[in-house]
């Protein structure tokens, strides 16, 4: 019996996306993230603490989401800081007075979670892909 080469099995590649693709991408997670940051900003503190860790939960998938989706951390991050900026703008006092992100351990569970959750996120190594 004689040994034959075998071929390479082949990989699927994925293509990267180009700039154009990446922009626009971009843009759409951004406003993306800021409907999720604009709500669960909203809700966070409601029904403790199962409100504040539903949105945790909502902000790790969506960023984890945008990253696998396209393959970029360019787009999870642009999903990241939309989230992140509508936390933070929501987080300063407004025309009355008051805040919705309240100076407490939820209010700042909140205030650092999402940070935290995106390094996280957008740090880590992708995995092979089978």
């Amino acid at each position: 019996m004689q040994d034959t080469p075998r071929s390479a099995p082949t990989e699927a590649t994925t293509e990267p996306l180009g700039a154009g693709a990446t922009a626009l991408s971009s843009v759409f997670a951004v406003l993306v993230g800021l409907v999720v940051g604009v709500i669960t900003t909203f809700t966070h503190s409601q029904l403790a603490p199962w409100g504040l860790i539903a949105g945790l939960a909502i902000v790790a998938a969506l960023i984890a989401g945008f990253r696998l989706v396209f393959g970029s951390r360019v787009v999870g991050a642009a999903a990241a800081l939309g989230v992140v900026g509508a936390a933070a703008a929501l987080a300063l006092p407004g025309a009355g007075g008051t805040v919705l992100t309240l100076d407490a351990i939820s209010g700042w569970v909140w205030a650092l979670g999402p940070v935290a959750i995106a390094a996280v996120v957008l740090l880590l190594p992708r995995g092979r892909r089978v």
